[in-house]
Protein backbone atom coordinates (compact mmCIF):
# COMPACT_ATOMS: atom_id res chain seq x y z
CA UNK A 1 0.00 0.00 0.00
CA UNK A 2 1.10 3.52 -0.85
CA UNK A 3 1.63 5.25 2.43
CA UNK A 4 1.08 8.50 0.94
CA UNK A 5 -2.81 7.67 0.06
CA UNK A 6 -3.43 7.27 3.85
CA UNK A 7 -3.50 11.20 4.20
CA UNK A 8 -3.63 14.21 1.89
CA UNK A 9 -0.61 15.10 -0.47
CA UNK A 10 2.73 16.55 1.87
CA UNK A 11 1.69 15.81 5.17
CA UNK A 12 4.28 14.65 6.95
CA UNK A 13 4.23 13.18 10.63
CA UNK A 14 7.77 12.83 10.97
CA UNK A 15 10.77 14.46 8.84
CA UNK A 16 14.59 14.40 9.31
CA UNK A 17 17.21 15.69 7.37
CA UNK A 18 21.21 15.32 8.01
CA UNK A 19 20.00 14.43 11.53
CA UNK A 20 23.17 13.45 14.16
CA UNK A 21 22.74 12.62 17.62
CA UNK A 22 25.77 11.67 20.22
CA UNK A 23 25.79 10.65 23.72
CA UNK A 24 28.33 12.60 25.72
CA UNK A 25 31.77 11.47 25.22
CA UNK A 26 30.87 9.03 22.80
CA UNK A 27 30.80 8.53 18.40
CA UNK A 28 27.55 9.46 16.66
CA UNK A 29 24.61 7.05 17.43
CA UNK A 30 22.61 8.65 14.24
CA UNK A 31 24.88 9.93 11.83
CA UNK A 32 23.23 12.13 8.87
CA UNK A 33 19.95 10.70 8.89
CA UNK A 34 17.40 11.45 6.73
CA UNK A 35 13.34 10.10 7.44
CA UNK A 36 10.44 11.04 6.06
CA UNK A 37 7.20 9.21 7.79
CA UNK A 38 3.85 10.37 5.90
CA UNK A 39 0.77 11.04 8.05
CA UNK A 40 -1.38 7.64 8.83
CA UNK A 41 1.87 5.65 8.02
CA UNK A 42 2.27 2.07 10.16
CA UNK A 43 5.66 2.07 9.86
CA UNK A 44 8.03 -0.70 11.04
CA UNK A 45 11.78 -0.08 12.18
CA UNK A 46 14.13 -3.04 12.36
CA UNK A 47 17.64 -3.08 12.70
CA UNK A 48 20.55 -5.19 14.83
CA UNK A 49 20.59 -4.67 18.88
CA UNK A 50 22.44 -1.35 19.66
CA UNK A 51 21.69 0.39 16.37
CA UNK A 52 19.98 3.23 17.98
CA UNK A 53 16.71 2.34 17.43
CA UNK A 54 15.21 3.77 20.57
CA UNK A 55 17.64 6.54 20.80
CA UNK A 56 15.46 7.71 17.59
CA UNK A 57 12.47 6.82 19.17
CA UNK A 58 13.09 8.55 22.56
CA UNK A 59 14.30 11.59 20.45
CA UNK A 60 10.72 12.37 19.15
CA UNK A 61 9.53 12.84 22.27
CA UNK A 62 11.26 15.73 24.23
CA UNK A 63 10.17 14.34 27.79
CA UNK A 64 12.42 11.18 26.97
CA UNK A 65 14.95 12.67 24.79
CA UNK A 66 18.49 11.11 25.91
CA UNK A 67 21.21 13.95 26.81
CA UNK A 68 23.68 14.51 24.32
CA UNK A 69 24.52 16.57 20.68
CA UNK A 70 22.47 16.65 18.17
CA UNK A 71 22.54 18.42 14.95
CA UNK A 72 20.64 18.72 11.58
CA UNK A 73 17.03 18.84 11.36
CA UNK A 74 14.13 16.50 13.17
CA UNK A 75 10.61 18.03 12.96
CA UNK A 76 7.46 15.96 14.42
CA UNK A 77 4.35 17.56 12.82
CA UNK A 78 5.45 21.64 12.83
CA UNK A 79 7.69 21.00 15.90
CA UNK A 80 11.30 21.49 15.49
CA UNK A 81 13.01 19.07 17.90
CA UNK A 82 16.26 20.96 19.75
CA UNK A 83 18.04 20.28 22.54
CA UNK A 84 16.14 23.53 24.16
CA UNK A 85 12.98 21.50 24.53
CA UNK A 86 14.63 18.96 25.90
CA UNK A 87 12.67 17.77 29.04
CA UNK A 88 9.16 19.11 27.73
CA UNK A 89 6.04 16.87 27.06
CA UNK A 90 4.76 16.77 23.76
CA UNK A 91 0.82 15.20 23.84
CA UNK A 92 1.17 15.12 20.46
CA UNK A 93 3.26 11.91 20.55
CA UNK A 94 2.68 8.94 22.80
CA UNK A 95 5.23 6.38 23.54
CA UNK A 96 5.31 2.99 24.80
CA UNK A 97 8.40 1.24 25.74
CA UNK A 98 9.34 -2.35 26.13
CA UNK A 99 8.66 -2.98 30.03
CA UNK A 100 5.08 -2.22 30.61
CA UNK A 101 6.30 -2.14 34.47
CA UNK A 102 8.76 0.34 33.41
CA UNK A 103 6.27 2.25 32.78
CA UNK A 104 3.13 2.33 34.59
CA UNK A 105 2.78 4.34 37.71
CA UNK A 106 -0.21 4.13 39.66
CA UNK A 107 -1.57 1.19 41.87
CA UNK A 108 -4.93 0.72 39.58
CA UNK A 109 -6.28 0.70 36.12
CA UNK A 110 -8.66 3.13 36.62
CA UNK A 111 -5.82 5.72 38.18
CA UNK A 112 -3.44 5.10 35.44
CA UNK A 113 -5.93 5.74 32.46
CA UNK A 114 -6.31 9.41 34.17
CA UNK A 115 -3.14 9.94 35.20
CA UNK A 116 -1.74 11.61 32.33
CA UNK A 117 -4.54 13.89 32.02
CA UNK A 118 -4.46 14.71 35.89
CA UNK A 119 -0.86 15.28 34.73
CA UNK A 120 -2.45 17.83 31.75
CA UNK A 121 -4.94 19.69 34.04
CA UNK A 122 -7.47 18.29 32.08
CA UNK A 123 -10.98 19.05 33.70
CA UNK A 124 -12.84 16.23 35.58
CA UNK A 125 -15.74 16.16 32.94
CA UNK A 126 -13.57 15.69 29.80
CA UNK A 127 -11.86 13.35 32.13
CA UNK A 128 -13.96 11.10 33.04
CA UNK A 129 -15.32 10.70 29.55
CA UNK A 130 -12.02 10.32 27.99
CA UNK A 131 -11.01 7.09 30.36
CA UNK A 132 -14.52 5.83 29.50
CA UNK A 133 -13.90 5.78 25.96
CA UNK A 134 -10.60 4.64 26.12
CA UNK A 135 -11.29 1.75 28.49
CA UNK A 136 -14.01 1.09 26.14
CA UNK A 137 -12.02 0.37 23.24
CA UNK A 138 -9.81 -1.50 24.31
CA UNK A 139 -12.04 -3.60 26.59
CA UNK A 140 -10.68 -2.80 29.79
CA UNK A 141 -14.45 -2.59 31.54
CA UNK A 142 -14.08 -6.35 32.74
CA UNK A 143 -10.91 -5.42 34.67
CA UNK A 144 -10.96 -1.75 35.27
CA UNK A 145 -10.88 -1.90 39.16
CA UNK A 146 -8.22 -4.36 39.20
CA UNK A 147 -5.05 -3.33 40.59
CA UNK A 148 -2.37 -3.01 38.43
CA UNK A 149 0.38 -5.49 39.86
CA UNK A 150 -2.66 -8.37 39.51
CA UNK A 151 -2.47 -7.28 35.42
CA UNK A 152 -0.98 -10.06 33.44
CA UNK A 153 1.83 -8.97 30.69
CA UNK A 154 -0.69 -8.37 28.12
CA UNK A 155 -3.01 -6.74 30.30
CA UNK A 156 -0.16 -4.27 31.55
CA UNK A 157 1.52 -3.41 27.95
CA UNK A 158 -2.64 -2.82 27.01
CA UNK A 159 -3.37 -0.73 29.28
CA UNK A 160 0.27 1.57 28.61
CA UNK A 161 -0.95 2.16 25.28
CA UNK A 162 -4.39 2.86 26.13
CA UNK A 163 -3.40 5.33 29.26
CA UNK A 164 -1.44 6.87 26.23
CA UNK A 165 -4.17 7.16 24.05
CA UNK A 166 -6.30 9.02 26.72
CA UNK A 167 -3.98 11.70 25.62
CA UNK A 168 -5.70 11.49 22.14
CA UNK A 169 -2.01 11.80 20.06
CA UNK A 170 -1.30 11.77 16.82
CA UNK A 171 1.71 9.89 16.44
CA UNK A 172 2.16 6.62 18.54
CA UNK A 173 6.07 5.63 18.76
CA UNK A 174 6.63 1.87 20.70
CA UNK A 175 9.98 0.52 21.58
CA UNK A 176 9.73 -3.45 21.01
CA UNK A 177 6.38 -3.30 22.42
CA UNK A 178 5.76 -7.25 22.13
CA UNK A 179 9.14 -8.52 23.19
CA UNK A 180 7.56 -9.79 26.61
CA UNK A 181 4.20 -10.84 25.37
CA UNK A 182 2.70 -14.27 24.26
CA UNK A 183 1.70 -15.38 21.24
CA UNK A 184 -2.07 -15.00 21.96
CA UNK A 185 -1.63 -11.69 23.56
CA UNK A 186 0.51 -10.12 21.03
CA UNK A 187 -1.76 -11.11 18.33
CA UNK A 188 -4.59 -9.21 20.47
CA UNK A 189 -1.90 -6.02 21.64
CA UNK A 190 -1.13 -5.61 17.45
CA UNK A 191 -4.66 -5.42 16.39
CA UNK A 192 -5.53 -3.04 19.47
CA UNK A 193 -2.53 -1.00 17.33
CA UNK A 194 -3.92 -1.60 13.96
CA UNK A 195 -7.54 -0.31 14.82
CA UNK A 196 -5.96 3.18 16.51
CA UNK A 197 -4.15 3.35 13.43
CA UNK A 198 -7.01 2.74 10.23
CA UNK A 199 -9.76 3.49 12.38
CA UNK A 200 -8.87 6.92 14.45
CA UNK A 201 -5.98 7.59 11.68
CA UNK A 202 -3.20 7.54 14.02
CA UNK A 203 0.55 7.52 12.64
CA UNK A 204 2.41 4.61 14.41
CA UNK A 205 5.97 3.59 14.39
CA UNK A 206 7.25 0.82 15.94
CA UNK A 207 10.73 -0.78 16.59
CA UNK A 208 11.05 -4.67 16.96
CA UNK A 209 13.11 -7.54 15.75
CA UNK A 210 10.34 -9.43 15.32
CA UNK A 211 8.77 -7.54 12.48
CA UNK A 212 7.06 -11.06 10.72
CA UNK A 213 4.54 -10.45 13.43
CA UNK A 214 3.28 -7.43 12.13
CA UNK A 215 4.08 -7.17 8.52
CA UNK A 216 -0.08 -7.37 7.88
CA UNK A 217 -0.58 -4.11 9.92
CA UNK A 218 2.32 -2.38 8.41
CA UNK A 219 2.47 0.38 5.42
CA UNK A 220 5.95 0.63 5.18
CA UNK A 221 9.45 -0.72 6.84
CA UNK A 222 12.99 1.03 7.30
CA UNK A 223 15.72 -0.54 8.36
CA UNK A 224 18.68 1.64 10.82
CA UNK A 225 22.39 0.81 10.11
CA UNK A 226 25.37 2.65 11.02
CA UNK A 227 23.45 5.67 11.81
CA UNK A 228 21.22 6.22 8.86
CA UNK A 229 17.95 4.35 7.89
CA UNK A 230 17.10 2.73 4.22
CA UNK A 231 13.99 1.51 3.26
CA UNK A 232 12.78 -2.11 3.59
CA UNK A 233 10.83 -4.14 1.56
CA UNK A 234 7.74 -5.79 3.55
CA UNK A 235 7.57 -8.89 1.83
CA UNK A 236 11.25 -9.56 2.71
CA UNK A 237 10.02 -9.54 6.27
CA UNK A 238 7.98 -12.43 6.30
CA UNK A 239 8.53 -15.69 7.94
CA UNK A 240 9.55 -18.79 5.59
CA UNK A 241 7.40 -21.74 5.35
CA UNK A 242 10.45 -24.48 6.43
CA UNK A 243 9.85 -26.53 9.40
CA UNK A 244 11.51 -25.90 12.35
CA UNK A 245 13.92 -28.39 13.27
CA UNK A 246 15.67 -29.38 16.93
CA UNK A 247 18.96 -28.59 16.86
CA UNK A 248 19.69 -31.05 19.90
CA UNK A 249 22.23 -34.05 18.78
CA UNK A 250 21.40 -36.36 21.88
CA UNK A 251 17.95 -35.25 23.11
CA UNK A 252 17.66 -36.14 27.26
CA UNK A 253 13.88 -39.26 27.21
CA UNK A 254 15.31 -40.70 30.75
CA UNK A 255 17.71 -40.14 33.70
CA UNK A 256 18.33 -38.51 37.02
CA UNK A 257 16.29 -35.65 38.46
CA UNK A 258 18.25 -32.77 38.67
CA UNK A 259 15.36 -30.22 40.02
CA UNK A 260 12.12 -31.06 41.17
CA UNK A 261 8.85 -29.26 42.15
CA UNK A 262 6.34 -31.24 43.94
CA UNK A 263 2.94 -29.80 44.47
CA UNK A 264 3.93 -26.22 45.28
CA UNK A 265 1.54 -23.15 45.75
CA UNK A 266 2.62 -19.98 46.18
CA UNK A 267 0.29 -16.71 46.29
CA UNK A 268 0.32 -12.99 44.99
CA UNK A 269 2.57 -10.48 47.37
CA UNK A 270 -0.27 -9.96 50.03
CA UNK A 271 -3.18 -11.15 48.97
CA UNK A 272 -4.12 -14.95 48.99
CA UNK A 273 -4.58 -15.00 45.48
CA UNK A 274 -2.64 -18.48 44.43
CA UNK A 275 -0.10 -18.04 41.17
CA UNK A 276 0.64 -21.94 41.13
CA UNK A 277 -1.56 -23.97 42.85
CA UNK A 278 -0.49 -27.48 43.36
CA UNK A 279 2.10 -27.09 40.76
CA UNK A 280 4.58 -29.87 39.93
CA UNK A 281 7.83 -30.03 37.80
CA UNK A 282 10.89 -32.54 37.17
CA UNK A 283 13.82 -31.64 35.31
CA UNK A 284 15.95 -34.18 34.10
CA UNK A 285 20.00 -33.75 34.45
CA UNK A 286 21.58 -32.68 31.05
CA UNK A 287 18.54 -31.22 29.99
CA UNK A 288 17.00 -27.86 28.56
CA UNK A 289 13.31 -27.60 30.01
CA UNK A 290 10.95 -24.75 28.82
CA UNK A 291 8.10 -23.47 30.71
CA UNK A 292 5.67 -22.20 28.40
CA UNK A 293 1.94 -20.10 28.93
CA UNK A 294 0.51 -16.96 28.60
CA UNK A 295 1.23 -13.84 30.48
CA UNK A 296 0.67 -14.12 33.64
CA UNK A 297 0.65 -18.17 34.09
CA UNK A 298 3.20 -18.47 36.68
CA UNK A 299 6.64 -19.53 34.46
CA UNK A 300 8.30 -16.71 36.30
CA UNK A 301 7.18 -17.90 39.97
CA UNK A 302 8.48 -21.21 39.21
CA UNK A 303 11.59 -20.26 38.13
CA UNK A 304 11.64 -18.36 41.11
CA UNK A 305 10.93 -21.13 43.24
CA UNK A 306 13.49 -23.38 42.01
CA UNK A 307 16.34 -21.02 42.36
CA UNK A 308 15.08 -21.00 46.02
CA UNK A 309 13.93 -16.70 45.34
CA UNK A 310 10.85 -17.50 46.45
CA UNK A 311 9.18 -19.97 49.12
CA UNK A 312 6.41 -21.82 48.58
CA UNK A 313 3.25 -21.58 50.96
CA UNK A 314 2.63 -25.21 50.37
CA UNK A 315 4.69 -28.25 48.58
CA UNK A 316 8.57 -28.88 48.42
CA UNK A 317 11.07 -27.62 45.96
CA UNK A 318 14.52 -30.27 45.71
CA UNK A 319 17.49 -28.57 43.84
CA UNK A 320 20.42 -30.80 43.91
CA UNK A 321 22.41 -27.67 42.27
CA UNK A 322 21.48 -25.14 44.21
CA UNK A 323 25.21 -24.28 45.35
CA UNK A 324 26.26 -24.26 41.44
CA UNK A 325 23.27 -22.79 39.74
CA UNK A 326 23.06 -19.12 37.92
CA UNK A 327 19.40 -17.53 37.74
CA UNK A 328 19.21 -14.67 35.03
CA UNK A 329 16.04 -12.86 35.73
CA UNK A 330 13.39 -11.05 33.59
CA UNK A 331 15.42 -7.31 34.06
CA UNK A 332 19.12 -7.58 33.86
CA UNK A 333 19.71 -4.53 35.26
CA UNK A 334 19.26 -6.14 39.14
CA UNK A 335 22.18 -8.02 38.04
CA UNK A 336 24.59 -4.87 37.17
CA UNK A 337 26.24 -3.82 40.39
CA UNK A 338 29.97 -1.93 38.47
CA UNK A 339 30.64 1.33 36.94
CA UNK A 340 31.20 -0.37 33.63
CA UNK A 341 30.95 -3.47 31.42
CA UNK A 342 34.73 -4.14 32.14
CA UNK A 343 34.20 -4.39 36.05
CA UNK A 344 30.84 -6.09 35.53
CA UNK A 345 32.63 -9.40 33.61
CA UNK A 346 35.12 -9.33 36.38
CA UNK A 347 33.14 -8.87 39.66
CA UNK A 348 33.25 -12.40 40.36
CA UNK A 349 37.27 -13.11 39.09
CA UNK A 350 38.29 -13.88 42.47
CA UNK A 351 35.57 -15.81 44.02
CA UNK A 352 35.08 -18.11 40.84
CA UNK A 353 38.52 -18.23 39.01
CA UNK A 354 38.22 -17.43 35.88
CA UNK A 355 40.85 -15.54 33.73
CA UNK A 356 41.12 -12.47 31.74
CA UNK A 357 41.31 -13.98 28.68
CA UNK A 358 38.11 -15.87 29.71
CA UNK A 359 35.62 -12.80 30.76
CA UNK A 360 37.06 -10.97 27.46
CA UNK A 361 36.56 -14.03 25.21
CA UNK A 362 32.56 -13.82 26.69
CA UNK A 363 33.20 -10.29 25.65
CA UNK A 364 34.25 -10.75 22.18
CA UNK A 365 31.45 -14.21 21.59
CA UNK A 366 28.53 -11.74 22.71
CA UNK A 367 30.13 -8.17 20.77
CA UNK A 368 30.88 -6.23 24.19
CA UNK A 369 34.18 -5.65 23.37
CA UNK A 370 33.85 -1.97 21.87
CA UNK A 371 31.54 -1.50 24.79
CA UNK A 372 33.57 -1.79 27.65
CA UNK A 373 34.16 1.35 29.03
CA UNK A 374 30.52 1.84 29.15
CA UNK A 375 27.96 1.77 32.02
CA UNK A 376 25.78 -1.09 31.73
CA UNK A 377 22.35 1.26 32.14
CA UNK A 378 24.03 2.83 28.99
CA UNK A 379 23.68 -0.61 26.52
CA UNK A 380 20.60 -1.35 24.56
CA UNK A 381 18.52 -3.98 25.94
CA UNK A 382 19.40 -6.40 23.99
CA UNK A 383 23.35 -5.75 24.67
CA UNK A 384 22.54 -5.73 28.40
CA UNK A 385 20.61 -9.29 28.24
CA UNK A 386 23.85 -10.62 26.43
CA UNK A 387 26.09 -8.93 29.43
CA UNK A 388 23.78 -10.97 31.91
CA UNK A 389 24.34 -14.07 30.13
CA UNK A 390 27.62 -14.22 29.83
CA UNK A 391 28.68 -12.90 33.31
CA UNK A 392 26.61 -15.69 34.83
CA UNK A 393 28.04 -18.25 32.50
CA UNK A 394 31.54 -17.02 33.47
CA UNK A 395 30.77 -18.74 36.98
CA UNK A 396 30.42 -21.97 35.31
CA UNK A 397 27.15 -23.36 36.80
CA UNK A 398 25.67 -26.97 36.49
CA UNK A 399 21.97 -25.49 36.61
CA UNK A 400 20.83 -22.19 34.12
CA UNK A 401 17.75 -20.94 35.01
CA UNK A 402 16.88 -18.10 32.80
CA UNK A 403 13.80 -15.98 32.04
CA UNK A 404 12.41 -14.76 28.89
CA UNK A 405 16.67 -14.85 27.28
CA UNK A 406 16.25 -13.71 23.84
CA UNK A 407 13.36 -11.17 24.58
CA UNK A 408 14.37 -7.75 22.73
CA UNK A 409 16.81 -9.76 20.38
CA UNK A 410 17.56 -9.44 16.94
CA UNK A 411 18.23 -12.37 14.93
CA UNK A 412 21.94 -12.29 15.45
CA UNK A 413 22.37 -11.68 19.05
CA UNK A 414 19.50 -14.38 19.60
CA UNK A 415 21.25 -17.10 17.99
CA UNK A 416 24.61 -15.91 19.84
CA UNK A 417 22.47 -16.84 22.88
CA UNK A 418 21.08 -19.47 21.63
CA UNK A 419 24.23 -21.16 20.41
CA UNK A 420 25.69 -20.45 23.67
CA UNK A 421 22.81 -22.24 26.08
CA UNK A 422 23.07 -25.05 23.26
CA UNK A 423 26.99 -25.70 23.70
CA UNK A 424 26.25 -25.64 27.84
CA UNK A 425 23.14 -28.04 27.46
CA UNK A 426 25.58 -30.39 25.27
CA UNK A 427 28.26 -29.97 27.72
CA UNK A 428 26.07 -31.90 30.46
CA UNK A 429 24.42 -29.62 31.77
CA UNK A 430 21.20 -28.38 32.51
CA UNK A 431 18.70 -25.09 32.00
CA UNK A 432 15.30 -24.38 32.58
CA UNK A 433 13.99 -21.61 30.53
CA UNK A 434 10.97 -19.77 30.83
CA UNK A 435 10.04 -18.35 27.34
CA UNK A 436 7.82 -16.69 25.07
CA UNK A 437 10.08 -17.85 22.14
CA UNK A 438 8.29 -20.96 20.40
CA UNK A 439 11.54 -20.44 18.07
CA UNK A 440 13.64 -21.08 20.63
CA UNK A 441 11.79 -23.58 22.47
CA UNK A 442 11.97 -26.13 19.34
CA UNK A 443 15.40 -25.76 18.38
CA UNK A 444 16.68 -26.11 21.94
CA UNK A 445 14.21 -28.38 24.10
CA UNK A 446 14.23 -31.66 25.19
CA UNK A 447 11.23 -31.02 27.78
CA UNK A 448 7.74 -28.33 27.19
CA UNK A 449 5.83 -27.81 30.33
CA UNK A 450 2.81 -26.04 29.43
CA UNK A 451 1.60 -23.72 32.66
CA UNK A 452 -2.31 -22.86 32.75
CA UNK A 453 -4.74 -21.79 35.72
CA UNK A 454 -1.91 -22.29 38.33
CA UNK A 455 -0.96 -25.95 37.19
CA UNK A 456 1.38 -27.95 35.24
CA UNK A 457 -0.96 -28.47 32.29
CA UNK A 458 0.70 -31.16 30.41
CA UNK A 459 4.73 -31.94 29.74
CA UNK A 460 5.64 -33.30 26.24
CA UNK A 461 8.37 -33.14 23.50
CA UNK A 462 8.51 -30.56 21.83
CA UNK A 463 7.42 -32.31 18.24
CA UNK A 464 4.53 -33.71 20.61
CA UNK A 465 3.78 -30.18 21.51
CA UNK A 466 3.76 -28.10 18.64
CA UNK A 467 2.35 -31.09 16.65
CA UNK A 468 -1.22 -30.51 18.25
CA UNK A 469 -1.78 -26.35 18.72
CA UNK A 470 -3.05 -23.55 16.64
CA UNK A 471 -1.69 -20.63 19.01
CA UNK A 472 1.88 -21.86 20.11
CA UNK A 473 4.25 -22.39 17.09
CA UNK A 474 7.79 -22.22 16.14
CA UNK A 475 8.32 -19.62 13.37
CA UNK A 476 10.85 -20.11 10.22
CA UNK A 477 11.72 -16.89 10.83
CA UNK A 478 15.71 -15.14 9.92
CA UNK A 479 16.22 -16.32 13.75
CA UNK A 480 15.78 -19.81 12.95
CA UNK A 481 17.46 -19.67 9.08
CA UNK A 482 20.68 -18.34 11.18
CA UNK A 483 20.53 -21.24 13.39
CA UNK A 484 20.17 -23.90 11.03
CA UNK A 485 23.87 -23.23 10.12
CA UNK A 486 25.40 -24.09 13.53
CA UNK A 487 28.61 -26.18 13.81
CA UNK A 488 29.19 -28.08 16.67
CA UNK A 489 32.43 -27.26 16.56
CA UNK A 490 31.54 -23.92 17.12
CA UNK A 491 33.18 -20.79 19.00
CA UNK A 492 31.38 -21.82 22.23
CA UNK A 493 32.21 -25.51 22.48
CA UNK A 494 35.16 -25.04 24.24
CA UNK A 495 34.02 -22.51 26.75
CA UNK A 496 32.66 -26.05 28.55
CA UNK A 497 35.22 -28.56 27.83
Amino acid sequence: MDTNELAPEHAVAILANDYSFSYPNCSPVLSGLSWEVPEGSFQLMIGTTGSGKSTLLRCLQPALSPAGTQTGLLRVWDQVRSAACRGEFDPCVGFVSQSPDNQLVCDSVWHELAFGLENQGIDQHTMRKRVAEVAHFFGIESWFNKRTDQLSGGQKQLLCLAAVMALRPRLMVLDEPTAQLDPVAEKNFLHALFRINRELGVTVVVATHNPEAMVDYATSAVCLSDGKLGPVDLESLRAGVSPVESLRRHVVKDGPVHVRARDISISYPNTSTLVLDRCSLSVQAGSLHALVGGNGCGKTTLLKALAGVLKPRLGQVDNSALAHQAYLPQNPKSLFVCDSVAEELKEWQNACGYTDEDWLAWADRFNLLSRLELHPFDLSGGEQQQLALAKLLLTQPTLLLLDEPTKGLDAQAASNVAEAVLAYIEAGNTAVVATHDMTFVQLLADRVTLLFNGQDALTQTPDEFFADTIFYEPKDNLFAQMMEHVSYANKWAKTYK
